[in-house]
């Protein structure tokens, strides 16, 4: 038996000892679930092919404005006018390295560690895990926040409210449904869009989850064996919605070397609500986008590289790159509800 001293001995002496192996079928690495992303779930990603362009804007008030007229007998009426402007989107490009000690790889890779002994693999994958991070971090700062959006709203504990205040949907006398169905009414009246989306912060999630008001829309549809839940699929059917999005992604907030400061990358108790495409349109109009620069011409919107480093250093890197510019396209196409818990 191998772990019998007698074992080891054997083992040993035919050469195929190798003490302190790493599990083969398991290791602890804390990437996390692709469904907890939120950015490319609200606003549509749009390739583009500059690093910086133009894009058009057709004039609201002179589309959804009647430009019919009486002919008159003999003549014509004047030629209707729709307005157009541009306005420019600027794509960054970002970079992330890391590298690989090729005389350790030997090592680990001698001693048939875990799957991810292969460190591209290892790599590539924190790479593209942390490029989500990445753009969630830019999502909530571009959109998922206080100052951003002219239709913005505060919560207060109170019943009483006034001018942009709503009540906290963690008071149990708020109704959620009516006070959504609300506010989509009033975008689609000055838009012509009603809203299809939202973003709940993670708080305010689990507030709705247990708001009695929705609880006792959902009770009778339970059974001992399936009980009744809410889940993001009862909310949509509830508020009417194509998609609700909850803000679940985190990361470290803190710097290298200093203690970890875990927490949700979105603000936990804040509400976005807002109209958006679900791939790059002419004919309609979008809260925002994530403009995407393919910086390398060759189709690929993350390129992951590897190359070889100065000669001596046993060393090689894995490099990601990502160029992208979060862009509000509608400031009348969002709303932004701010202390929702």
């Amino acid at each position: 038996m191998r772990n019998t001293a007698k074992g080891i001995a054997a083992e040993i002496a035919k050469g195929a000892f190798r003490p302190h192996t790493a599990l083969t079928n398991m290791a602890l690495a804390y990437y996390q679930n692709p469904a907890n992303y939120f950015a490319k779930s609200l606003f549509p990603v749009c390739p583009v092919d500059l690093s910086s362009d133009n894009y058009y804007i057709f004039d609201k008030d002179d589309l959804l404005r009647d430009s019919w007229q009486r002919k008159p007998a003999y003549g014509k009426v004047a030629p209707a006018v729709v307005s157009e402007h541009t306005d420019t989107y600027n794509c960054k490009v970002d970079q992330m390295i890391m590298g690989i000690d090729q005389i350790r790889q030997t090592d680990l890779q001698r001693r048939q560690g875990p799957a991810t002994r292969d460190p591209r693999v290892q790599r590539t994958k924190t790479i593209a895990e942390q490029a989500n991070i990445h753009q969630d971090v830019q999502f909530a700062d571009s959109f998922f926040k206080s100052g951003v959006w002219s239709n913005e709203y505060t919560g207060v504990d109170s019943t009483s409210v006034s001018g942009k205040q709503f009540i906290k949907f963690s008071n149990d006398n708020s109704d959620p449904v009516k006070f959504f169905d609300e506010k989509a009414t009033e975008m689609q009246e000055m838009t012509g869009r009603r809203p299809n989306r939202i973003g709940l912060g993670a708080n305010v999630f689990t507030t709705l989850k247990n708001h009695p008001g929705i609880l006792e829309r959902v009770k009778y549809g339970g059974s001992t064996v399936n009980p009744a839940s809410v889940t993001l699929n009862v909310l949509s059917q509830l508020f009417s919605m194509e998609r609700v999005v909850v803000m679940q992604s985190i990361m470290n907030k803190a710097d290298m070397g200093a203690s970890a400061n875990m927490g949700f990358i979105g603000d936990p108790n804040a509400i976005l609500l807002c109209y958006a495409t679900n791939n790059p349109s002419i004919d309609e109009p979008s809260a925002g986008y994530i403009f995407t620069w393919d910086m390398l011409g060759d189709g690929q919107l993350l390129p992951v590289l590897n190359y070889l480093g100065d000669n001596g250093t046993h060393s090689e890197f894995v490099e990601g790159l990502m160029a992208s510019d979060m862009k509000k396209t509608a400031d009348d196409l969002g709303m932004f509800f701010a202390d929702a818990v």
